[in-house]
């Protein structure tokens, strides 16, 4: 009897060890990080390069400086953060904290669970079929809550910080809530930008912009 319960704590102790081994952190300076299909890891970070995270991997938050980051289907993570790179996540991920970036675009495909917010400064959002729990947060992207996805917290743009000296034509960024989306929250605009919503969709309360009404799959070209 004891001897089989020494093979079974010994059995026990090196599970134990095995998951705390597949929940490693990786910090890196100048190299992107690359998670397996199924990984289990903690904290990744980098500052030059990418972040590369599997297939149904779990990781508890990912930030780079100047590289992006990539989430394959059905993983689960916490934080997801960038400065100088876009963020693409695949179907049905989920996203605990919030996904941000600085110059860079966001994408997260159909079945997506965000935690937080969604957050760039110049970079393009795309949603479809997702559910943001955050609200959005952009000064010069344009930003589209494609059909069927649902941000709570509402849509804000930050007021633009104009340059001293202006070459060219200043861009007007594009918003578009897609068919059957639905904004629960104040949809807030500081700057100028030219607003989309379909005739299905939802939304709160609009300041700082006039709504343009649409009931085709995509709004017209401006």
């Amino acid at each position: 009897m004891i001897r089989n319960r020494l093979a079974l704590a010994l059995v026990l102790a090196c599970a134990s060890l095995s998951v705390h081994a597949d929940e490693r952190d990786v910090s890196k300076v100048n190299s992107g990080i690359d998670v397996e299909a199924g990984g289990q890891y903690g904290s990744l970070d980098t500052v030059n390069g990418g972040i590369d995270i599997g297939a149904n991997a779990r990781v508890e938050s990912a930030e780079t400086v100047n590289g992006g980051i990539e989430v394959g289907a059905r993983a689960h993570t916490g934080t997801l953060e960038t400065v100088n790179g876009g963020i693409r996540i695949d179907e049905n991920v989920t996203t605990t904290g919030d996904v941000s970036t600085v110059n860079g675009g966001i994408f997260v495909a159909r079945g997506g669970n965000i935690g937080g917010k969604v957050e760039t400064v110049n970079g393009a959002i795309g949603l479809v079929d997702t559910d943001v729990s955050g609200g959005i947060e952009t000064v010069n992207g344009d930003v589209t809550v494609g059909v069927g996805s649902h941000v709570h917290g509402g849509v804000h743009y930050s007021k633009q910080n104009r340059p001293f000296i202006s070459i060219g034509k200043r861009r007007i960024p594009r918003v578009i809530i897609g068919p059957n989306a639905r904004v629960d929250g104040p949809l807030r605009f500081e700057r100028e930008v030219v607003l989309y919503v379909h005739s299905t969709a939802k939304t709160g309360a609009i300041t700082g912009a006039t709504a343009v009404r649409f009931d085709t799959p995509m709004p017209p070209e401006q």
